[in-house]
């Protein structure tokens, strides 16, 4: 068979035999062709393992080995299926041999004629930990931080025994929740989670040998009692199968509700967990296989691997940027001190994540001891629900806290390697803030202010050293939201540039890099949704149909709930300031300008559209039925209001592309799905326009 997967990117799989008292065990250790990567697999890998396990089950037949262990290496068991092989297969023709593979290692593993055992010494995700269910016994490091099967976060299902084994394994209920809850959260498990949860039997330390010879003597035990034996693992859990059905149809309605959003992979998964309590093995390994093949070879599955693709990378990134802000360098300042003017609630939220995460001094400065009091009882509230949460010990949130304190005195911030600037959103304060502490700071400190939309270079104008000036828009809120729009200005020097991606890198943040164009990136394409919608319903639109219209696209949340966290005011404003930069594409709202005078909300506390929100925008209440109307259907239509946000956000994507606020697509991707939780499964927004016919 012509392999795929390229010799240097296969993993490879070395056998040593060691005596113990159980005898003869095979060790077969699995490690990347590259030791600076974690092992990933694809076919050739698949075969080379494989075999390696034919080699030892006939030497099992033979009387010359009484056990076999797979381990792996402290960086990784098996990270994974090779995603690049995955996204570039392309047709089911290439893949289904890929698929088949799989399957064919889990019945090596599960027939061997000697008991086997998984011992997890490094992340084990996905095909991984697939590997693993297939032995009879699997026991993991303590230093293991990632155990999982994150597939349906990939727009595919677990296709090498996961849908099938695990539910057997833990019953579908527990299966469910590693399956379909964890990836939705982004979440994996430690070693230590997973022993709580059932993916391992037992939780060894690494020590020099990373637990093996620990790992050895808990399988010896094992074998002795029954408990293991070269019988295939996994039959069907003890379990209610009424009560496991009603479980799992209580998933029914959250699966079908992504399904809709053009997201198949968790309801299939569901499926296939779900017909696991009744059929066999081969039954189950088939479903597994046809679904693997057709979402990964789907737009959601392929959309979903180079989400993936992007994210990867810009982690990657990330970390040798986070090194370098610890530091320092020719090309990077370090920093050892770190200040910000104001003490409100975003200065203190930023103030908090730099102090936890540079583990520098932070310093907030601002007009009055009323203030800084209450920016640094802000920072203790966040740091209490950290405790109370378990995020944190009070050790740590002590250690924190420390870092942390205020002052009225100007000159407080006068030994700080970087000041952000943090005060209300109006450039003529932020101008004059960024001027006075031009006076203060030293000549090689790097001034940046956290503003979401406003002109970083007029900011700077005024300016002696405006190329030490650099926009870090962090988004609120702060703690919970990953991007950085790093704003360089024609005038930002290339260490002040640098460094300032640093930050955020090492805030924990992935940086896209825009110019100094109104809005940037997110909030210019947010808004121009937002004010598309409410344009719809300023044109008669009733806002109930309005606001159930994107709920194809997959956002987190829908546009008047999105109005309601943002805040009406902000809102308005920042529509306003993207009017006077953009033009007319972002008009007024008389219905906003109303919820603005009377400082009310689009929503009710229990998630419903305020009552009298219809009569803001001029309407009598009554909700049009979707489809045709006497007057304009665009108007009054679920799909009319949808084309018409699809049509202005591919407007707004193709000037903002042509105008170079960004590299290329794939910085607005990354900053769609990072900063405004756009759908993975869609790969960013420039797919989804472009499946739409928006773009090219």
């Amino acid at each position: 068979m012509q392999h795929t997967e390229s010799a240097e990117r296969a993993l490879t799989v070395t056998r040593s035999d060691l005596s113990h008292e159980l005898g003869t065990v095979a060790v077969l250790s699995i490690a990347a062709a590259d030791p600076s990567r974690p092992a990933t697999i694809g076919d050739l890998g698949l075969a080379r393992l494989t075999e390696a396990v034919r080699e030892v089950d006939a030497d099992g037949r033979a009387g010359t080995v009484q056990a076999v262990v797979l381990t792996g290496t402290d960086r990784s068991f098996v990270a994974g299926a090779d995603l690049d092989l995955l996204e570039s297969a392309g047709s089911p023709e290439t893949l289904t041999p890929i698929a088949a593979a799989g399957h064919v290692l889990a019945h090596t593993i599960r027939d061997l004629s000697v008991p086997s055992m998984a011992h997890l010494t490094g992340v084990t995700l996905g095909g991984g930990y697939e590997i693993a269910l297939a032995c009879g016994y699997r026991v993991a490091s303590s230093a293991v931080r990632a155990i999982g099967l994150p597939e349906t976060s990939l727009g595919i299902v677990p296709g090498w025994g996961g849908c099938t084994l695990l539910p057997r394994l833990l019953g579908p209920e527990t299966a469910a929740r590693v399956i379909l809850d964890l990836p939705a959260k982004d979440r994996t498990l430690d070693a230590a989670g997973a022993l709580e949860a059932g993916l391992v039997d037992a939780v060894v330390e690494p020590g020099d040998d990373l637990g093996l010879a620990a790992a050895l003597d808990l399988l010896a035990a094992e074998i002795a009692s029954g408990r293991v034996t070269a019988a295939p693992a996994g039959g069907r859990p003890d379990a209610d199968l009424s009560r496991t059905t009603e479980a799992l149809g209580r998933r029914r309605s959250a699966v079908a509700r992504a399904a809709s959003t053009g997201n198949p992979a968790p309801q299939r998964a569901w499926e296939l967990i779900q017909d696991s309590v009744t059929a066999s093995v081969a039954d189950s390994f088939a479903a597994e296989q046809a679904a693997l093949v057709e979402l990964a070879t789907g737009e959601a599955g392929r959309s979903s691997m180079y989400a993936a693709r992007l994210l990867r990378k810009a982690r990657s990134t990330a970390r040798s940027e986070a090194r370098a802000a610890r530091s320092g360098g020719d090309d990077v300042h370090r920093i050892r001190s770190a200040g910000l003017a104001g003490a409100g609630l975003m200065a203190a939220q930023l103030a908090l994540l730099l102090a936890s995460r540079l583990q520098v001094p932070v310093v907030m400065r601002d007009l009055d001891d009323e203030r800084c009091a209450a920016g640094l009882a802000a920072v203790d509230a966040a740091l209490a629900k950290e405790v109370e949460a378990g995020r944190a010990t009070a050790e740590d949130a002590a250690a924190v806290r420390g870092l942390v304190s205020a002052t009225t005195d100007l000159g407080d911030l006068a030994g700080c390697d970087l000041v952000i600037e943090a005060v209300t959103e109006r450039l003529d304060v932020k101008k004059a803030v960024l001027a006075e502490l031009e006076g203060v700071v030293a000549a090689d400190a790097v001034l940046a202010t956290n503003t979401s939309a406003l002109s970083v270079t007029e900011m700077g104008a005024g300016l002696d050293h405006p190329e030490r000036l650099v926009g870090l828009h962090f988004f609120n809120p702060v703690g919970r939201m990953p991007l950085v729009e790093v704003v360089r200005t024609a005038a930002t020097d290339d260490v002040t540039h640098a460094t300032g991606r640093a930050v955020a890198a090492a805030a924990g943040k992935i940086a896209v890099d825009v110019v100094d164009a109104p809005g940037f990136v997110v909030n210019r394409l947010l808004l121009r949704l937002l004010a598309e919608l409410l344009g719809a319903v300023e044109d008669g639109t009733p806002p109930a149909v309005a606001d159930r219209a994107l709920d194809p696209m997959g956002l987190p949340m829908r546009p008047f709930a999105l109005l309601d966290l943002v805040g009406a005011a902000v809102a308005e404003h920042a529509i306003g300031a993207l009017r006077e930069g953009l033009g007319d594409r972002y008009p007024a709202s008389p219905g906003l300008r109303s919820l603005v005078t009377d400082g009310a909300r689009a929503m009710t506390p229990d998630g419903r559209l305020a009552d009298d929100l219809a009569a803001r925008f001029g309407q009598d209440g009554t909700d049009a039925p979707d489809g045709d109307d006497d007057g304009d259907p665009a108007a009054v239509t679920e799909s009319g209001v949808l084309d018409r946000v699809v049509a202005a956000l591919g407007e707004e994507t193709r000037l903002l592309l042509a105008d170079g606020v960004v590299a290329s697509e794939d910085d607005v991707n990354l900053a769609m799905i990072l900063g405004a939780g756009f759908p993975r499964h869609r790969g960013g927004l420039t797919p989804y326009l472009r499946s739409a016919g928006e773009l090219r």
